[in-house]
């Protein structure tokens, strides 16, 4: 039994595709080429399928600043903390500070299962115009902040800011997917690297703003850059697959209640959970002075493994990963001086780089759509999960931290966690292979 089904693409040209009934697509065509003719509308070999081309390339360099104005941020708020606790807020416990940029990081992954579901009915640009008017009231809002008003800071920078980052991160992120099938990994990865540069620039810029102009002022010339760039990443990017109109298709879009079904990917879910859970977990107490060292080479770590995961697959690059950083966590227990902490910082910040970029493309092993109807919620429903890991993984890391003697005890968590979530990989590796009929997964 055949269907057909109608699909544009960023040309707004209608292609038709033939379809197999459910069944022969589980079994026959499951493999990424397969996927590719029903999802570029296309009958004959890999190469009718529209590789990136100009608008994707350009939506890689929106993507990229979006990246950095958001996660970048989000990955600086170290500074933050250490003038809110020396300054602005030292009548408050650090613990109390840091729930200002866990709430931001929250939101930021949080929001991508709404913000994604927008990007897939046609709503891409108002998640971007409304995110970027959030974005630039907040930091108008938090250079205003007094001095001793926590709820201020709160509210300005954890929940305004992490709201207009979180309605524009993940739609970007996921909107470069479309255009890439045989560099989609590589596609996303350049994105993602976008917030390493800032993690590396805004410690430095914000640093010394704070130090030679005031912290007011500070912000606003950060915000001011920031908006800028927004702005050309809103005029840059077009999504590439038409708005889906409801009653009209042959076959019916993806549903959240269809991916949360799906046992492997839950299991998937569940093993990046305790990864990002254990990432966070390993903070500037142990890192000290590599952690400028350690976001530098994770800009590198955020690409160079997405590029062999083209060729090998991002769900094996990202085993590996996860592998050798869960080893790594354990392996800081022998860095006694500089050189070895240093070293620590590179290396780890190479795999937990990979890690990190690899995980939204290892979510295309588990489509089942050929129209990619339910890479969006997929990608929105992982990072929905994750938002908690983000949120619970300092203060786990906190609690297990009674004192400054027993800085082993959040480590070995994390390690644990670390291979635990490596193991959530490796029990679904078999069975998404036979899915996928391919080892290149």
């Amino acid at each position: 039994m055949k269907s057909t089904t109608s699909i544009h693409d960023g040309s707004s040209l209608d292609c038709v595709s033939t379809v197999e009934s459910k069944e022969a697509y589980a079994s026959n065509t499951s493999n990424e080429d397969d996927l590719v003719h029903k999802e570029a509308g296309t009958r004959g070999s890999p190469d009718d399928f529209r590789e990136g081309g100009l608008q994707g390339w350009l939506s890689i360099a929106g993507g990229t600043l979006v990246s950095f104005c958001t996660f970048g941020v989000v990955q600086s708020f170290g500074v933050y903390q250490d003038y809110y606790t020396r300054v602005t807020l030292n009548q408050n416990s650090p613990s109390e500070v840091s729930w200002i940029g866990s709430v931001q990081v929250f939101l930021l992954f949080a929001l991508g299962l709404p913000a994604n579901r927008l990007l897939e009915n046609g709503y891409f640009h108002h998640c971007m115009i409304v995110g970027t008017v959030i974005y630039a009231i907040s930091v108008f809002m938090l250079s205003l902040a007094q001095p001793h008003q926590y709820y201020q800071h709160f509210l300005a920078q954890g929940v305004g800011l992490g709201t207009g980052m979180g309605l524009m991160f993940l739609p970007c992120f996921t909107m470069t997917s479309h255009y890439f099938r045989q560099k989609r990994s590589l596609a996303m990865g350049i994105v993602v690297a976008g917030s390493s540069v800032g993690a590396c620039l805004y410690p430095v810029i914000l640093n010394n703003l704070f130090e030679h102009q005031s912290f007011a002022w500070g912000i606003r010339a950060v915000g001011i850059l920031d908006v800028g760039l927004l702005l050309v990443a809103n005029l840059i990017m077009k999504p590439r697959l038409a708005i889906r109109k409801v009653g009209n298709e042959s076959t019916p879009p993806a549903s959240f209640k269809e991916v949360i079904r799906d046992s492997q990917f839950v299991v998937f879910a569940i093993g990046t959970f305790f990864l990002y859970a254990a990432l966070h977990s390993v903070d500037a107490q142990f890192l000290k002075y590599s952690i400028t060292i350690m976001n530098a080479s994770s800009i590198f770590g955020r690409i160079l493994p997405n590029v062999v995961a083209d060729f090998y697959g991002p769900l094996n690059i990202l085993i590996a990963s996860s592998g050798v950083c869960g080893a790594l966590m354990f392996a800081l227990f022998g860095a006694t001086n500089v050189a070895g902490v240093a070293g620590f910082g590179i290396v780890y910040g190479f795999f937990s780089g990979g890690v990190v970029s690899l995980t939204t493309p290892a979510v295309a092993s588990f489509i089942t759509h050929a129209d990619l109807s339910d890479l969006g919620i997929r990608i929105g429903a992982l990072s929905f999960v994750l938002a908690f890991a983000l949120l619970t993984g300092n203060p786990i890391a906190g609690a297990l931290l009674t004192s400054e003697h027993h800085w082993q005890r959040p480590l070995i968590f994390a390690a644990v966690v670390a291979f635990a979530g490596t193991a959530c990989y490796l029990f679904i590796w078999k069975s998404v292979s036979v899915r996928r009929n391919s080892k290149r997964i």
